[in-house]
């Protein structure tokens, strides 16, 4: 079945990924950072400050989505989505009226645990849950959300910025979520009873027949060496593309670039996530999500040395689009590849540990290359030592976990 035909086959559901995924921009890094120019000169913060506060309300989030990230596996979807929902209006209502560097920490908390933490691991574990034999092609549509809202969003945030303010932009979009989203949310998965008990009849047979379908306990997956091996090549997406984004400012203004152009230059990076994202749901399905992994990492190595060797505008371009191809492939393998290998019963747990660790590398890469900035290393030097980790993390996807044998 190609993608066009499943998406008519459940479409509110299918949309229901996709919009949750989309709103779950207002705490993802790229966004937050378009207003980190203002928030620092606002508190008097330097890159090394602000990227610690970052840091830590983004650790903070990582921590307490190991245990809210498996209630999904209890939970009812609609009232887990709801609440996830409106604690991201509450969050951003908390950003535009925030008073003092003490009070960003919590806010920051906030938005990246319910936007970045609850909301994208919602979106995941959804369609991971939901589809087997398509579930590469159900996260690929789900994950269209990330691209099609860093296409919109960055420009229209710039100027609303430059407008009418940081604070009031974050008060709109708060006044937004409170109102609209809830109730599209629960309209989208009107009909979700009958989904859920389809799926926990599939288990209990599969239980009863002895099959090992219903999967691992997070217990077992700690105590799988793989699960390290793969963690290299799984946290580099995060961890390069957070970094890069949440000193884009400062990365625009080292290489003379204008902000509204590299603002400009999300589109790239979307286009980059779509093509990357299409194709990466279909070789899912087709082949596996370990062999994806093997490829998901060369396009931000790409990125780095372009943005290492060159300093033309254009290049923004280039590196946007490059980054953007990692970011969708891994988005869609990285949905997958606990299901694959682990199972579905447990996958909320499961992939709650996967998205807190991968939550702790977007919360270090702000500090670390802040202080690095604030040390005088250049964005190109950067830019190689991310090459560098990403070689080894595809050395060990591609070579060292194929020789492990399953425990």
């Amino acid at each position: 079945m190609n993608i066009f035909r499943f998406l008519v086959t459940s479409p509110r559901f299918l949309a229901f990924g996709f919009l949750i995924a989309f709103f779950s921009s207002f705490g993802q890094t790229y966004f937050i950072s378009l207003s980190s120019a203002e928030i620092r000169a606002t508190f008097g913060l330097s890159h090394g400050d602000f990227g610690g506060i970052y840091s830590v309300g983004t650790l903070s989030s990582a921590a307490l989505l190991v245990w809210a990230g498996r209630k999904i596996d209890d939970m009812d979807l609609r009232p887990y989505t709801s609440f996830a929902c409106f604690g991201l209006a509450l969050a951003c209502l908390a950003m535009a009226n925030v008073s003092s560097a003490f009070w960003l920490l919590p806010v920051i908390f906030a938005l990246r645990f319910t936007g970045q933490g609850v909301m994208s691991h919602i979106s995941t574990v959804a369609m991971a849950r939901y589809f087997d034999a398509h579930r590469g092609k159900a996260i690929s549509i789900a994950s269209m959300g990330y691209p099609v809202a860093e296409a919109i969003i960055p420009f229209i945030a710039v100027s609303l910025i430059a407008t009418i303010g940081w604070r009031d932009m974050w008060t709109g979009i708060g006044i937004m979520l409170a109102i609209g989203l809830v109730p599209l949310v629960l309209w989208l998965l009107k009909g979700h009873s009958e989904r859920h008990r389809q799926l926990e009849e599939k288990n209990r047979s599969a239980a009863e027949s002895g099959a090992s379908e219903t999967g691992w306990s997070r217990r077992q997956v700690l105590r799988d060496p793989r699960f390290y091996v793969l963690l290299p090549n799984y946290l580099a997406a995060s961890f390069i593309g957070t970094g890069f984004f949440f000193h884009q400012v400062h990365l625009v203004e080292s290489k003379g670039w204008d902000l509204s152009w590299f603002a400009g230059a999300f589109v790239a990076y979307a286009f980059g996530q779509i093509a990357a994202v299409l194709a990466t749901g279909i070789l899912v399905d087709r082949y596996n999500a370990i062999k994806m992994m093997r490829l998901e990492l060369l396009p931000v190595i790409v990125a780095m040395l372009a943005l290492a060797l060159f300093s033309d505008q254009l290049i923004a371009v280039i590196f946007m689009f490059f980054i953007g191809m990692t970011s969708g492939a891994s988005a869609v393998t990285h949905g997958a590849v606990w299901a694959e290998i682990y199972g579905v019963a447990h996958l909320g747990a499961i992939k709650a540990l996967g998205s807190a660790l991968m939550v702790l590398g977007s919360a270090l890469s702000p500090p670390v290359m802040g202080w690095a900035i604030d040390a005088g290393v250049t964005m190109e030097t950067i830019a190689i030592a991310c090459a560098i980790y990403s070689g080894m993390a595809i050395f060990l996807v591609a070579f060292v976990y194929p020789r492990m044998k399953t425990p």
